[in-house]
């Protein structure tokens, strides 16, 4: 019989001291595949995919021709192609998207989703438990590694803490789990959600379909919009964004008590009842009570009073994400 999951302060503990193993939730994966698949995606999403190597994962956006986050990604090549990692009740949808734009280029797209299993593994002694388990283990955010069929990710830090994702055939899943359980307390997807926040790397879910340009949830702080890459639908908008201090909003990390609010629940400032000032991206229980999220806001509104959800709702704090976030934008 199977132990109860610990609490998320005890899971939290178990990272902080040890590691920790789980399963991430809500994440789906299109595999790009072909001659052309590096140059295919190259011409759609936000960051350079024709030079993407093995050994190197990296961040995107794919855009409308508005310049608004359709979806954004987790892409890593492997030895049968590009894998794209998005939120999964954007899988269908994107997956069809970017099919009707192939043309004549060779390159075929299809859901991944069943036949592969995630794990994410957390803590310091995350190195040592994928090696236990016959894994490599990444040094570097955003390096990746594979053994047999399995993909290994080094992830950003999150809450400090060293971060790696396994992408590996779903039969084999139990078996490796179950082996890096043997030093590993297993936890909750919650958990991950939380060291997700934590990382400040945003992920686009169908309720925030358009709601965004890159910059306003600061993807390309994070190495998801690369500015000297050639034209992507929606790329002149990103530009102007960028070069013509147009941005008055940017991504904060945020805290507030209650229940998780669920994508897209909208931010209010007391003085402005009518007009929300921002918008929540992601958002995730906290281990010490109340829920830790990633907001888009208005950059003059940042340091004020902020509530959730009316100008009267629960309140809401800033705090720092482990990357500095540019001011300048709001002059």
């Amino acid at each position: 019989m199977n132990s109860p999951t610990p609490d998320l302060a005890t899971q939290f503990e178990a990272v902080r001291q040890s590691g920790v193993v789980c399963r991430p939730a809500q994440l789906g994966l299109i595999r790009v595949a072909g001659d052309d698949a590096g140059s295919f995606l190259h011409t759609q999403l936000t960051n350079a995919v024709d030079d993407l190597a093995t050994g190197t994962a990296r961040v995107a956006g794919y855009c409308s021709p508005k310049g608004r986050l359709l979806a954004s990604f987790l892409m890593w090549r492997d030895e049968e192609g590009i894998v794209l990692q998005l939120s999964a009740d954007l899988q269908p949808a994107i997956q069809k998207r970017l099919s009707m734009f192939v043309l004549r280029a060779k390159a075929r797209l299809s859901d991944l989703t069943p036949a592969r299993a995630v794990l994410a593994v957390a803590g310091a002694g995350g190195a040592a438990a994928l090696q236990a388990a016959g894994l490599p283990a990444p040094a570097e955010p955003w390096s990746t590694g594979a053994a047999a069929a399995a993909t290994v990710i080094r992830l950003p830090d999150g809450a400090g803490l060293p971060r790696w994702q396994v992408v590996l055939p779903a039969e084999q899943a139990a078996q490796v789990q179950a082996a890096l359980s043997a030093q590993l307390l297993p936890a909750d997807s919650a958990l991950w959600d939380w060291l997700e926040v934590q990382a400040g790397v945003p992920r686009i879910a169908l309720a925030t379909q358009e709601q965004f340009v890159p910059q306003m949830i600061n993807l390309e702080l994070v190495g998801g919009v690369n500015f000297r890459k050639g034209c992507y639908p929606g790329q002149e908008i990103v530009a102007r964004s960028q070069y013509r201090g147009t941005l008055k909003r940017r991504m904060w990390l945020i805290h507030g008590e209650g229940e998780v609010p669920a994508a897209a629940t909208e931010i209010f400032r007391p003085e402005d009842p009518e007009q929300p000032c921002g918008m929540v991206v992601n958002a995730a229980a906290a281990p010490q009570g109340g829920w830790d999220g990633l907001a888009e806001l208005k950059i003059d509104a940042a340091g004020g009073a902020l509530h959730l959800g009316s100008a009267s709702g629960s309140p809401v704090r800033v705090g720092e994400l482990p990357y500095a976030v540019p001011f300048g934008d709001a002059a």
